[in-house]
């Protein structure tokens, strides 16, 4: 490893590596704030599951002699006691929420990680071009807020209509911002000051089987996917389900059925995206005598190319055109979500090559097919991600696992990259 002693901001001090027995042992414990019986982790964002383990990392934080606080979105800002005020930071972090019966690593371990890469560089008093942040963003899954990447949309100053979110309950964000330690009054404070954040760095399991399959451990991201989420409602006629003749029926399900095959043959058959997703399918009113009178259906769509995203989302328009006239059913479509895909920083990505290359750990340039809260900062900073494998390529889901020495591994790298940043 290359060495300097030399304090200044940019050079590189002589560490062996963070502790990654400390950072498992953390985030074992983690895991336990919202375990379920199903043997996954149901943590919530602005759960109580949330809001605990959000108070279990600022007590590891300032056992470390690190400084956290809680800003008024929610999220977790931890900082070193020696940070230098004025200069611009470098972001360190991801998510500390979960899906429903998800998996203990997802978004968990790139929080723990940076407050792992923080702790070990004020130990050793190691001074970086940007000052070094750890970050926990608030509700990027959107599990019990249907808003997903709230706490990191805040940071950037781009949260619509915060007064109006709700969660599945009805709960106001105010009051759920009020119990995770926030302020819905004074959440425009959560925006960081245009140019303030030199860089956001990600560590991230893949949730994918690309670097397993390939026996690589180290996966630096080049592009984030873009996402388009269109909401369908298809309107038929309510009707008995013996006495109606097939030759006069309106039926919704039926015609939205023709639409979940037309939306997966976007992807899988035409191939004018990379991925295309029906997830939601919800049919009124669900009686095996009644011919189905409504349907609301979700389609997604991904990819790196905005181009493609453009067609296949033109597409799926074209489907549901051609659905109108063959069955003559009126059929609603709108927007749910529109996230452009991101491209990463250069720079970063040279921080973070250098570092496995140090490190003597190979590496994958490889995209990101799921959404983080990386892009959402690309719109004010640069940003790098780094992945680890996934285990049989397996997330959001109880059994996601990344072998322990591959974790550590991971967090060298941010270490490093931080380093280089």
């Amino acid at each position: 490893m290359r060495t300097n002693q030399d304090s200044r901001p940019g050079t590189l001090t002589k560490v062996s590596g963070v502790d990654g027995a400390r950072m498992l042992r953390v985030l074992d414990e983690l895991a336990e704030y919202g375990a379920d019986a199903r043997g996954g982790v149901t943590r919530l964002g602005y759960s109580e599951a949330d809001n605990a383990a959000r108070g279990y990392l600022s007590r590891v934080a300032e056992g470390a002699g690190l400084v956290p606080v809680v800003d008024q979105a929610g999220n977790l800002i931890i900082r070193r006691p020696q940070a230098t005020s004025g200069r611009r930071t470098l972001l360190i972090g991801s998510h500390l929420d979960s899906v429903t019966n998800g998996g203990r690593l997802d978004g968990a371990y790139g929080v723990v990680a940076a407050i792992e890469v923080l702790r070990t560089l004020s130990q050793h008093g190691i001074t970086t071009r940007h000052e070094p942040v750890a970050v926990a963003f608030a509700n990027e899954e959107g599990g019990l807020v249907a808003v997903p990447f709230i706490g990191s949309l805040a940071v950037v100053g781009r949260l619509e209509r915060p007064a109006e979110i709700a969660d599945r309950r009805g709960r106001p964000l105010r009051d759920l911002l009020l119990s995770a330690g926030g302020d819905l009054d004074r959440i425009d404070d959560a925006a960081w000051p245009p140019g303030s954040i030199g860089g956001y760095l990600e560590l991230h399991i893949e949730q994918g089987p690309v670097l397993e399959r390939r026996g690589v451990p180290i996966g630096v991201v080049d592009a984030i996917v873009g996402r388009i989420i269109l909401d369908v409602a298809v309107y038929g006629a309510q009707n008995h389900a013996g006495t109606t003749p097939m030759s006069v029926r309106q039926d919704a399900l039926a015609a939205a059925a023709r639409l979940v095959l037309a939306i997966e043959d976007i992807a899988r058959g035409r191939r004018l995206c990379s991925v295309s997703t029906v997830g939601v399918l919800e049919v009124t009113p669900g009686a095996v005598n009644v011919v189905p009178g409504l349907v609301r259906m979700s389609a997604e769509i991904r990819d790196t190319e905005p181009e493609r995203l453009a067609r296949a989302e033109a597409a799926i328009h074209a489907t549901v055109d051609s659905t109108r006239l063959r069955t003559g059913l009126h059929i609603d479509v709108s927007v749910a979500m529109r996230e452009r895909p991101v491209r990463t920083d250069p720079g970063l990505c040279a921080a973070i090559t250098s570092a496995a290359d140090e490190l003597g750990l190979p590496h994958l340039v490889m995209s990101s097919g799921a959404g983080h809260d990386a892009q959402i900062i690309a719109t004010a900073a640069p940003i790098g991600m780094i992945f680890v494998p996934s285990a049989g390529g397996v997330s959001h889901a109880p059994h996601e696992h990344t072998d322990d020495t591959q974790l550590v591994a991971g967090a060298n790298v941010l270490l490093q990259a931080a380093m280089r940043s």
